[in-house]
């Protein structure tokens, strides 16, 4: 166990509960203290997903306990395979990749797992993986994602980038680049594309609505600015607003930085939008919730087969103002812990649609070639114990964004946005 975590041992419904401190360190972790949280594929399946990697010393403690009775079954299992493998590398009538034969039998037993969020992640997957969770990366400032009818869908744009300025929305639907048909093409391949290609020119046809339209664009440096914010004078009432698009490395200090000039400013009440945020790290969310939350709240709890550990906020007040939170359906993993926590613990109201319903955890491992896997070894609750997973969380006002948006994306069409602000107002 780290020093400066602190674990306080209970009982309850025969299961040990752990109280977990969670160390606040800003946006800058080491590895092995990243916890990061996963969507993958559903309705959508994110380009530059998010996995959750379950701590060090928590897994190494359960991996520790005495389990004669499972290695010997492991040994057994073990020799059969290793009998098996000598066989096929021995008497295969041509010449066999070894490793490839070892990467393929470790692909067969995650694919055996039937789970959707256990996969194998080659360099090329793990690559586009993690790029978003830096906050910064070569490209051309989009994150996307693959509909239910295959189609590449823009999910982000990111402020200040070539796409932005190109005109590209949240919605449209990516038809071609460079001349090469998109259809039937994951959006893995397109940022792959992207990314490897030499010239940095782009040409996109796409479509928006029933109009298929042009643009030609220029891969650059993207410093992902991850939060935005903005002041509502309403009824003589200032309510301010903090849209994050995702949990990067650096969306924290922006975070805080952005919520600091909002109250600096006097600000009444807050909406928080979380809307299309897939997720990202779990300890910068955790770190975003502790600054509304004081110590004595729990932010999330997380369930393996013997143990239920609730980790708590580390913040040393709680705020006194409203808050509102939108959501969507795209609303995923790290935006869901952070809806769960200020909804139970906070008493905020969430107005939209339900969210995704990501409610397991992953663990990556790294094998010797390099490439990765992980495997669902926990599933996370909200501090009232609700769990998520292919539920969401229930908006407290249901209402379905106004098709004229994705046309016409202003401040008036977002009738979302309108009822938050109707019931921050009053």
């Amino acid at each position: 166990m780290k020093n400066n975590e602190k674990l306080e041992i209970e009982q309850k419904n025969q299961k040990t509960i752990k109280r977990k401190k969670i160390n606040n360190e800003g946006s800058t972790f080491k590895t092995s203290e990243v916890i990061i949280l996963v969507l993958l594929t559903c309705i959508f399946s994110l380009s530059f997903g998010i996995f959750l990697q379950a701590q060090t010393q928590i897994l190494k403690d359960i991996k520790e306990e005495p389990r004669d009775e499972v290695n010997n079954e492991l040994d057994e299992e073990l020799e059969e395979f290793i009998e098996n493998y000598k066989n096929i590398v021995g008497n295969y009538y041509k010449e066999i990749d070894k490793k490839e034969l070892i990467t393929n039998a470790i692909k067969g037993m995650i694919d055996s797992l039937d789970d959707p969020y256990s996969s194998y992640l080659n360099e090329e997957e793990n690559a586009n993986f993690n790029i978003l969770l830096m906050g910064t990366y070569e490209g051309i400032g989009i994150q996307i994602a693959n509909d239910e009818k295959g189609n590449i869908v823009v999910l982000t744009v990111f402020s200040d980038s070539p796409a932005a300025k190109a005109d590209l929305r949240p919605g449209d639907i990516l038809l071609k680049i460079n001349d090469i048909d998109l259809k039937g093409k994951t959006s893995d391949y397109f940022a792959s594309y992207v990314r490897n290609s030499v010239s940095k020119d782009f040409t996109i046809i796409y479509k928006r609505g029933n109009k298929e339209k042009n643009i030609t664009l220029k891969k650059e440096k993207i410093i992902i600015k991850s939060v935005f914010s903005k002041t509502f004078n309403e009824n003589n009432k200032k309510i301010g607003y903090l849209r994050v698009d995702t949990f990067a490395s650096n969306t924290y200090t922006q975070f805080k930085e952005e919520l600091e000039k909002l109250e600096k400013d006097g600000i009444n009440s807050l909406i928080i939008d979380l809307r299309n945020n897939s997720g990202g790290h779990l300890t910068v969310v955790a770190n975003m919730i502790s600054l509304f939350l004081d110590s004595s709240h729990v932010i999330y709890q997380t369930q393996d087969k013997e143990t239920i550990e609730k980790a708590y906020s580390t913040g040393t007040v709680t705020k006194n103002y409203s808050i509102v939170i939108l959501a969507n359906k795209q609303s995923a993993s790290a935006s869901e812990v952070m809806i769960g926590a200020l909804k139970d613990e906070y008493g905020a109201k969430v107005v939209g649609e339900a969210t995704f319903g990501k409610g397991t955890v992953q663990e990556l491992q790294t094998i010797s070639s390099g490439d990765q896997y992980k495997i669902t070894t926990k599933k996370w609750l909200t501090p009232s114990g609700y769990w998520v997973n292919e539920k969401g969380i229930i908006p407290d006002i249901e209402i379905s964004l106004n098709e004229n948006y994705y046309l016409n994306p202003t401040e008036e069409n977002d009738n979302q946005l309108q009822k938050a602000l109707e019931l921050l107002k009053k």
